[in-house]
């Protein structure tokens, strides 16, 4: 932001690049992590492996807990690794060279629009070379056999607050 600093949160689907859920706080608390972790697996459901960081947002209670009760396997990243994560590190240089370096956020709720429409662009219309030129929508939603005749715009949105 113009003053200040907002973090942010994706969780994202590893084989489609798709965004599943996010949220931005002024805080760096695990609270605001937890919501786009609950909101991730209200919507699409429980994978069968979880990958993050070693922050201590990530390795909170409140955070893990939801994956524990569903079984989920977590797999957390060396200290330091980034090419752990790489898939997440290549979001966040886009979301940084192509939305937030480009603006000067008055507030957090601009940077809630912002990064609304960047991650809107990212999921629905950026083709993506490593995907075939398609986007995380259109790989993800392929591979899902009860969603794949429903377009990204039929399916249920659940705001990212």
């Amino acid at each position: 932001m113009a003053r200040g600093f907002v973090f942010l949160v994706a969780i994202m689907d590893w084989a489609s690049r798709k965004v599943l859920a996010w949220r931005v706080s002024p805080d760096l608390t695990s609270d605001f992590c937890v919501a786009a972790l609950q909101s991730a697996l209200q919507r699409f459901g429980a994978p069968e492996i979880f990958n993050t960081d070693q922050g201590a947002q990530f390795t909170s209670a409140a955070f893990l807990e939801p994956l524990r009760e569903r079984h989920i396997q977590i797999s957390m990243d060396g200290t330091g690794c980034w090419r752990d994560n790489v898939f997440i590190e290549r979001l966040w240089r886009a979301v940084k060279c192509d939305e937030v370096h480009l603006h000067a956020y008055e507030s957090v709720s601009d940077v809630r629009a912002g990064i609304h429409r960047y991650f809107t662009f990212h999921n629905q219309r950026r083709p993506h070379s490593s995907l075939g030129r398609r986007t995380p929508d259109a790989v993800y939603y392929a591979t899902l056999p009860i969603t794949a005749a429903l377009s990204p715009r039929e399916l249920p949105l659940i705001p990212a607050v």
